[in-house]
């Protein structure tokens, strides 16, 4: 049975199906990679409220319909809106989608994410924080917010600084993408499950009369398998990401990629370094200092930062390279981004530092997120 909630008479952009003793939700906008709008963030958090109080709910399923789990957050209505001059309009969809993120990281209940496509942006940020992360042969994941002039948030400088070693700086700066196999190597999958299993997998998971996470894991284990990572895989270069990321600054980092290149020719570090260049250096600046800050701090305490930092994005008062990334890439998508300052260099310690102070504008508050139990993070136990 799949009850409606018709959203402004459009087409519902979050199904809800009610299987078994779980819940599925399937997110509906697979023409726009299922690119997460305000009403799908509401509308989610919403039904993770609802699910957590109802006893007849035992777990929940997220999936997206069509090639995508979901591609990010719907950043080409934020730009509309800022051009519009209502960039609060965009901040208060970033406080309901980290409020989502934050709800998602404590919650109380298991929730299994199918990851059978495109996981990027705030496509993480709906399923990472959650207990059971499942990756197919179809996954591609990915942060590509310094591509952007953003930087990774929706949590991300939480579970990324928990990646081995500085294998959260490497795919947060450079934005690079990972199959199944790499996502459960790495740790950001919990399982990984052939895609044609997977329907099997849903229909043995809605008999479970159960939350307990154990026998859950067990069902799901039934149906996994141990991919082999790909030979030129990223992770298998751990120890030089780990050599080279490690740095206390990202001209250091740079400094350190070009003194292993020189060594020997090693198309591995041309790439990032070829990628790197062309990433907004504010957003390198701000994304290390971000990841490295989120070493030492809970979830809680990270998206109350990162909120802090995309306001002061989307205001463009130190630079304005999310609305020139924005039209590089998704509008004009000439790929050819001018970012303002252009160099490493001109970008200062003040500069970053502003990102991380508090928004001085007429209304504006610090992200209040809601009291929630303690529970240990999924993200912190699995790794």
């Amino acid at each position: 049975m799949t009850t409606r909630s018709a959203v402004n008479g459009d087409t519902d952009q979050v199904l809800v199906e009610k299987k078994g003793f779980g819940r599925v939700l399937v997110m509906n906008r697979p023409k726009q990679l299922n690119a997460l709008s305000f009403e799908m963030v509401s509308r989610m958090l919403e039904l993770f409220l609802a699910y957590e109080r109802d006893s007849e709910v035992k777990f929940v399923i997220v999936k997206g319909k069509g090639r995508a789990f979901c591609a990010g957050g719907d950043v080409a209505a934020v730009v509309r809106q800022i051009h519009e001059g209502k960039w609060q309009h965009g901040a208060v969809y970033f406080a309901s989608e980290f409020t989502l993120n934050y709800i998602l990281a404590t919650y109380s209940k298991p929730q299994i994410s199918f990851l059978d496509g495109i996981v990027m942006g705030g496509g993480a940020g709906v399923s990472v924080h959650g207990k059971f992360r499942i990756a197919t042969e179809n996954t591609l994941f990915a942060m590509p917010e310094t591509a952007l002039g953003l930087f990774p948030d929706i949590g991300a400088s939480f579970f990324l600084s928990r990646l081995p070693g500085f294998f959260g700086e490497y795919l947060g700066l450079t934005g690079a993408r990972l199959d199944g196999p790499e996502m459960l190597a790495c740790g950001l999958a919990t399982h990984y499950v052939p895609s044609q299993k997977l329907p099997l997998l849903e229909e043995e998971l809605i008999k479970v009369d159960s939350s307990d996470a154990a026998i859950i894991s067990d069902i799901i284990s039934k149906y996994s398998e141990q991919p082999l990572v790909k030979q030129e895989s990223a992770y298998l270069r751990l120890e030089t990401i780990d050599k080279c990321f490690s740095r206390r600054t990202v001209e250091e980092i740079f400094s350190a990629l070009e003194r292993e290149g020189a060594k020997k020719p090693n198309d591995f570090i041309n790439t990032t370094l070829q990628t790197l260049k062309k990433a907004s250096p504010t957003s390198l600046k701000i994304s290390l200092r971000s990841i490295r800050q989120g070493r030492l701090e809970g979830i809680g305490k990270c998206l109350a930062r990162e909120y802090r930092m995309v306001c002061h994005v989307m205001l463009g008062h130190v630079s304005k390279d999310f609305l020139e990334g924005c039209r590089a890439i998704l509008i004009d998508k000439d790929r050819n981004p001018k970012w303002e300052p252009s160099k490493l260099e001109m970008v200062s310690d003040q500069m970053v530092e502003k990102y991380f102070t508090k928004v001085v504008e007429d209304n504006w508050e610090d992200l209040k997120l809601p009291a929630r139990p303690q529970i240990p993070s999924y993200f912190v136990s699995k790794l």
